[in-house]
């Protein structure tokens, strides 16, 4: 039976909702965002601020590099560069406002503003309120639950928010329910949707994406994961496919300013479910069709994944890119929904319950493990190997694994988020 027109409006309006560019990791440029809406409120730099932020967010902003900075890091340096972008309708590419000349820019306000950085109290792992003050004036700013989710923006109590929020960009525009994916109708929808609508936000997805993982392997970038990977690779299609993920992490995370699109509000999720999959496609000779609709199976089963997971937690969520672009890649291989739901529950068993203690270096190592575990999950399942029902978390069928991934990360790891968390911060 055919498709509905519902369901291949939903899976499509979805993938352009996640497909989206940002430069640099997205909680820090989520915080640039946040804090540009507040200088360009008050038409001046503020004097004062006051930022609160959700404990997953100073988790994956802490210690990564923000571009355009000249190298600077963590949370104030996030808030000061969106502070002297003030370009807020650029949104996640807010400080492709910047120029080299406002490098000093950011360091002398950074030196020179009192900054009070506090804990939000918040049932929201992903949430940000900002104050600053210039002169008398006063403006607010909180974002929450995803990346630009404006919830309200005041300028003197005045709610101001229709200036900022687009209609996407809006409480009151919830997210296209993602409730009706699963891992049957994803690999129909692919292998049957008309690609006219989606082909621009794929074509740039693989676009971006290959560029950074190109920079990263031709710089010198963090740990240098993929070049280490790619000296190792001897031709061997799936370590190539590990170094080209890795390496656009290890750009990514050292501050590189080539946007990527993301998924699930991750760039390395989105770099994770792609690449592996352009790796393999080029290997294989696939046709630009067949590799189309690959990375729409490898995106939409790795945002099935994070649908219940949720957008920051305490599970990796490089975890689910990783499994995403293992399907990705049995749809290549002439896969379908048999192959594709045996490979992906492979996967998920060989690493779910990686914890994720925040955007740095190393998530370029986790990254090359992931896709690895996606990998390896196709190839068992090609040899007529797989994991059954009761092997740890898994259980008989894919839709109640996942739905098991999503239980062990939204409650079993709720206290382990909390602990990392406090470890990152020095409290006991």
């Amino acid at each position: 039976m055919p498709l509905s027109n519902e369901i291949i409006r939903t899976y499509t309006d979805i993938l352009i909702e996640e497909l989206i560019p940002a430069m640099g990791c997205t909680e820090p440029i989520a915080i640039a965002y946040a804090s540009s809406i507040i200088s360009h409120a008050l038409g001046a730099y503020p004097t004062s601020l006051k930022v609160g932020l959700s404990g997953n967010i100073i988790k994956n902003v802490k210690s990564v590099i923000v571009p355009m900075t000249g190298g600077m890091h963590g949370i104030d340096s996030a808030i000061c560069a969106g502070i002297i972008s003030s370009c807020p309708k650029k949104r996640l590419e807010v400080l492709c406002a910047l120029c080299s000349e406002d490098v000093e820019k950011i360091k002398s306000y950074k030196e020179n503003t009192p900054i009070e950085i506090y804990e939000l109290e918040t049932e929201n792992a992903f949430e940000i309120l900002i104050e600053g003050t210039h002169n008398g004036q006063a403006a607010v700013a909180n974002l929450a639950k995803r990346h630009t989710n404006i919830v309200y923006v005041k300028l003197n109590g005045q709610d101001i928010t229709n200036n900022y929020a687009t209609e996407e960009d809006t409480v009151e525009k919830e997210s296209t329910d993602r409730s009706s994916l699963n891992v049957k109708t994803i690999v129909e929808f692919a292998e049957t949707v008309d690609l006219s609508e989606l082909t621009p936000y794929l074509d740039r997805q693989i676009e971006f994406n290959m560029a950074i993982a190109r920079e990263g392997l031709d710089g010198e970038w963090g740990a240098s994961i993929g070049k280490t990977l790619l000296k190792l690779a001897n031709g061997d299609v799936r370590t190539i496919a590990r170094a080209y993920a890795a390496a656009g992490s290890d750009a990514r995370m050292s501050g590189c300013e080539m946007p990527v699109c993301i998924i699930s509000g991750s760039g390395n999720q989105g770099m994770t479910a792609s690449v592996p999959v352009v790796i393999y496609a080029e290997s294989l000779k696939a046709d630009r069709e067949t590799l189309l609709r690959a990375l729409i199976v490898s995106d939409l089963i790795t945002i099935h994944q994070k649908t219940g997971i949720g957008c920051l937690s305490a599970y990796c969520g490089a975890i689910s890119a990783g499994c995403g672009c293992g399907c990705g890649i049995a749809y290549l291989k002439g896969g379908r929904y048999y192959e594709i739901a045996h490979t992906l529950v492979n996967a998920i068993a060989i690493l779910s319950g990686t914890i994720c203690d925040g955007a740095k270096s190393s998530c370029a190592a986790k990254i090359a493990m992931a896709v690895e575990a996606g990998i390896l999950g196709y190839e068992m399942m090609a040899s007529g190997h797989q994991f059954y029902g009761g092997d740890g978390i898994i259980t008989k069928g894919v839709e109640n694994t996942i739905k098991n991934v999503s239980r062990l990360a939204q409650k079993g790891m709720s206290e382990t988020d909390k602990e990392i968390i406090k470890i990152m911060l020095g409290k006991d």
